[in-house]
C-alpha cells in the first residue's frame, strides 16, 4: 500500500520503518527539513533499538522517502497517518494545534484528489478530536465523509526503548471508525501484525491510551507507596511484591476492573484502613492509599445523586449484600444507599434472595439492625412485585434473569452492578 506519514518523531519514524519492512511504500512528511534530510539519507530521526537498520534498508530499497510537501504526499498515497506531537499545554490539556494544521493540509490536498482516502490518527488526542478532524477535512476539501474519505482513530502502544518490538507485538490493534471501507483497508495494512484486531467506537479508541498510561502510572506509584511503608517497618518490599504479583487470579488480572457500585464488605474497608494506619504510625505519607476511601465515598454519593435526580419517590433496589452470592451486609454500599433514601423520605423495596433475616447472625446481624432496623418491611422475595411497585430500579447485583427488566419501558433503570471478570 502507499502511505503518507505526517510527523517524523518517535511514532512516525518507527511506523515508517516498520511499515516499509512489510513491503509498503511510505513517504514521510515533516515541517522540519532536518528530519526530512535525515530520512532521505537513510538515517533515523530518533535513537531506538533496531530502527537504524530499518530506515537504512527502506531508503536503499526505495520504499521510504520524506518531504516537507504535504500536498505531494497525500496525492501519492492511499492512507495518511497522523503522528504529530500533542504535548501538554500549561493547563494540562493537550496541544492539538499540529493535529488540526495537518488536517487542514490533508483537506486541501483531498480537494484535488480522486478516490477514497483514509486518514488514521495515531497521535494521542482528546476524545472528540476525530470528529473535529472529520468536519475540518470535509469543510476544506468539499468531499463527503465516509464516501470520499474516512478518519480512523488508531492509537499506538509503543514504549521508548522497545518501540520496534512493540510495533510488531502490540497487546491489540484498536480501530475506532464508523466506516466499513476504512476498517477493511486498515485491516489489510496490519494483516501481518500478530495481535487481536479490535473495532471500537471512535471515543473508546481515543480514550484507551489515556486509560492505559494512567493505570501504568498508578501501578508504579502504588508499588512505590507500598515500598515506602515496607521500608519504614524494615520489611522486604521486593519480596512482598514478588508474592503479590504471583496472584494472577485477583491481583494481576481483570478482576475488579469493571465500573460498578462502590466496594464494601468486611475485608476491603477494614484492611485498607489498617494499612493507612500502619503508614501513619510510621510517619509515611501515602496519598494514593489515603485517597481510596474518599474516592469510594464519592462513588456512593454519585449513586445516591443518580437516584434522586430521577425525581421519583418509589425506588426498587435489586441486591443488598456488598456483592452477589453472599448475605454479608457489612459496609455494603447498597445498605448505605437505602439508608440515605429512607432518611430522605423515599419509599424503598428490596430484593436480595440471599438475604434471609432469620439466618443472619453475629456482626452481620447487629450491623444491619443498627443501619436498617425495619429491613423486614422493605424486603421482598418477588422480582415482579419490586418492579411493578417502583418507578426507579437500582441494580446493585447483576444476574442473567434480570434481563427481563428491559421489558419495562416505563421504568428508569440505574445499573450500578459490577460484572465480575472470572
Amino acid at each position: 500500500m502507499k502511505i503518507s506519514i505526517f510527523g517524523l518523531g518517535y511514532v512516525g519514524c518507527v511506523s515508517a520503518g516498520c511499515l516499509t519492512k512489510k513491503g509498503h511504500k511510505v513517504i514521510g512528511v515533516d515541517i522540519s527539513e532536518t528530519k526530512v534530510d535525515l530520512i532521505n539519507n537513510g538515517l533515523p530521526t530518533i535513537i531506538e533499538k533496531d530502527i537504524d537498520e530499518l530506515i537504512k534498508t527502506s531508503v536503499e530499497n526505495k520504499l521510504l522517502s520524506a518531504t516537507t510537501d504535504s500536498n505531494a504526499a497525500v496525492m501519492s498515497s492511499d492512507i495518511s497517518i497522523i503522528c504529530v506531537g500533542t504535548p501538554n499545554l500549561h493547563t494540562g490539556h493537550l496541544d492539538l494545534s499540529h493535529i488540526f494544521e495537518t488536517a487542514e493540509n490533508i483537506g486541501k490536498a483531498l480537494k484535488q484528489k480522486a478516490g477514497f482516502h483514509v486518514i488514521m490518527i495515531r497521535s494521542t488526542v482528546a476524545p472528540g478530536t476525530n470528529e473535529k478532524v472529520q468536519n475540518l477535512i470535509s469543510k476544506i476539501s468539499g468531499r463527503k465523509l465516509n464516501e470520499s474519505f474516512a478518519v480512523v482513530s488508531n492509537p499506538e502502544f509503543l514504549r521508548e526503548g522497545s518501540a520496534v518490538y512493540d510495533y510488531y507485538n502490540p497487546p491489540y490493534t484498536v480501530i475506532g471508525t464508523d466506516s466499513d471501507k476504512a476498517f477493511e483497508e486498515v485491516q489489510t495494512l496490519y494483516k501481518n501484525i500478530k495481535a487481536p484486531f479490535i473495532r471500537t467506537s471512535i471515543n473508546t479508541a481515543e480514550m484507551i491510551k489515556y486509560v492505559n498510561n494512567t493505570f501504568h502510572a498508578l501501578k508504579i506509584a502504588f508499588a512505590n507507596e507500598i515500598g515506602n511503608v515496607c521500608e519504614s517497618m524494615g520489611a522486604d518490599a521486593n519480596e512482598l511484591m514478588d508474592l503479590f504479583i504471583k496472584d494472577t487470579k485477583l491481583n494481576i488480572s481483570s478482576a475488579y476492573l469493571k465500573p460498578g457500585m462502590a466496594y464494601g464488605g468486611s475485608c476491603l474497608p477494614k484492611d485498607l484502613r489498617g494499612l493507612n494506619r500502619i503508614a501513619h504510625d510510621n510517619y509515611v505519607e501515602v496519598p494514593i492509599l489515603a485517597s481510596i476511601e474518599k474516592s469510594n465515598e464519592l462513588h456512593k454519593q454519585n449513586a445516591f445523586n443518580k437516584v434522586i435526580q430521577c425525581g421519583k419517590q418509589n425506588i426498587g433496589v435489586i441486591g443488598l449484600a456488598f456483592k452477589p452470592g453472599t448475605d454479608d451486609l457489612r459496609f455494603s454500599p447498597a445498605v448505605d444507599l437505602v439508608e440515605r433514601l429512607i432518611g430522605k423520605g423515599y419509599k424503598v423495596k428490596i430484593l436480595d434472595n440471599n438475604v434471609n433475616l432469620s439466618r443472619l447472625v453475629g456482626k452481620n446481624k447487629s450491623f444491619i439492625e443498627e443501619k436498617l432496623p425495619h429491613l423486614a418491611e422493605l424486603l421482598s422475595d418477588n422480582l415482579a412485585d419490586v418492579i411493578t411497585s417502583s418507578d426507579v430500579i437500582v441494580l446493585n447485583h447483576y444476574a442473567e434473569e434480570l434481563n427481563e427488566l428491559s421489558k419495562y419501558d416505563n421504568k428508569t433503570i440505574i445499573d450500578l452492578s459490577l460484572r465480575m471478570n472470572k
